[in-house]
């Protein structure tokens, strides 16, 4: 799941990406803001969810997947979209 939060005075958009996973022990998003090397480690929470928030420019669109146990890419089922990547399969898309 993923909620926004817009701020009038700011130039940013607060985005919490929530998931819950069966099995997980670790959650990591990659790709936002196009980096793909550098992963943002989600914090697992009592009914196993596992959540992330991150301020990202206003006005912009990000590719991400969630990395799940360092070895399954899973895409986000609410994304606002999806776009095919070099891998044969797709990434997230988000649209602030």
């Amino acid at each position: 799941m993923i909620s926004k939060t817009y701020f009038k005075t700011k130039d940013y958009c607060k985005v919490k990406f929530t998931l819950k996973p069966e099995n997980a022990e670790t959650v990591a998003i990659a790709g936002l803001n196009g980096n793909w090397e550098t992963l943002i480690s989600m914090s697992r929470k009592k009914d196993g969810s596992f959540t992330a928030e991150i301020s990202l420019p206003k006005e912009s669109q990000h590719e991400f997947k969630y990395l799940v146990n360092e070895t399954e890419w899973i895409n986000e089922p609410d994304a606002d979209s999806e776009q095919p990547n070099g891998f044969g399969s797709s990434n997230s898309v988000i649209v602030l």
